[in-house]
């Protein structure tokens, strides 16, 4: 009989948010597998608690060699506990590979839920939440990260990202090229801390704002693109949204790609229209 895997999420501030489960869990674990040993005796006094079970790190430099050693465990019927240093584990945080292999092992994973970044982000953002998507961390360098960006450009439900206190101020800038200085954003600092701060406004005045230095976890919520419609598929229309977006930088090839995915129609036939008319000339 295999045993079961509970990834535990934890408080991303005050330790009065830890759900009561999450003391239970904890001190039935068989194991207890933890991003920071350290930051988990913490949490441990905190909550009054003591573990009867043993501990391991579990972090991302060790992963890939810890994985089957807990899967090993959990074959053998031991109740497995996984923390992070906030919030729920395999969301920016260790965990995704220890879920994905212990189900192949044909072991039962379940959660004990409780605090997300995430969604306190959403919810004091005053952004739209009805739909959202996360993205997690951008890319660090900037090529990469404004390739990432330039991708979400015309996504329309809400986005939200994690990202590094003294990286904060060049990615908002990052996201004001790509989105538009106006559009739209939230920086939300040390939730649910005592220092926490939430700053809202268009992604311009945030970059202005954080100027002056960001200390901090960072949660950022940035509204989503306005819905385009979507374009006729008559042939002068077709020809005429790609000029346009030629003569606003656009390279030929990717004005008739982004045309052909508004109009629903092959590439192909964009492609054709356009060097149709050139031919002509």
């Amino acid at each position: 009989m295999t045993g079961v895997l509970v990834l535990a999420a934890t408080p991303i501030g005050r330790v009065g948010d830890a759900p009561p489960r999450l003391a239970e869990e904890l001190a039935g674990a068989d194991v207890v597998a933890a991003e920071d040993t350290r930051r988990l005796k913490r949490l441990t006094d905190d909550l009054g608690i003591t573990l009867s079970g043993r501990v391991v790190s579990y972090f991302d430099g060790n992963e890939t060699t810890r994985t089957p050693v807990l899967v090993e465990a959990l074959s053998a019927g031991q109740r497995v506990v996984l923390v992070t240093d906030a919030g729920m584990p395999s969301v920016s945080d260790p965990g995704y590979r220890l879920v994905l292999a212990a189900l192949e092992a044909g072991v039962h994973v379940t959660a004990v839920p409780g605090p997300s970044a995430v969604l306190t982000a959403l919810a004091v953002s005053g952004l739209p939440v009805d739909r959202f998507c996360f993205e997690g961390f951008l890319p660090r360098k900037a090529g990469e990260r404004g390739r990432r960006l330039a991708a979400l450009e015309h996504e329309e439900r809400t986005m939200v990202f994690f990202e590094a206190p003294h990286r904060t101020e060049a990615t908002l800038a990052a996201m004001a090229d790509a989105f538009g200085p106006d559009r739209a954003a939230a920086v939300c600092r040390e939730l649910t801390k005592t220092h926490e701060e939430v700053r809202r406004g268009p992604l311009a005045d945030l970059v202005t704002w954080a100027g002056d230095g960001v200390r901090g976890e960072v949660t950022l919520v940035v509204a989503g693109a306005d819905p385009v419609a979507p374009l006729g598929g008559d042939p002068e229309t077709l020809r005429a949204a790609v000029a346009e977006r030629e003569a606003d930088g656009m390279s030929r090839k990717e004005a008739i790609v982004e045309v052909a995915g508004l109009a629903g129609v092959p590439r192909r036939e964009v492609y054709n229209l356009v060097h149709a008319k050139a031919d002509q000339r």
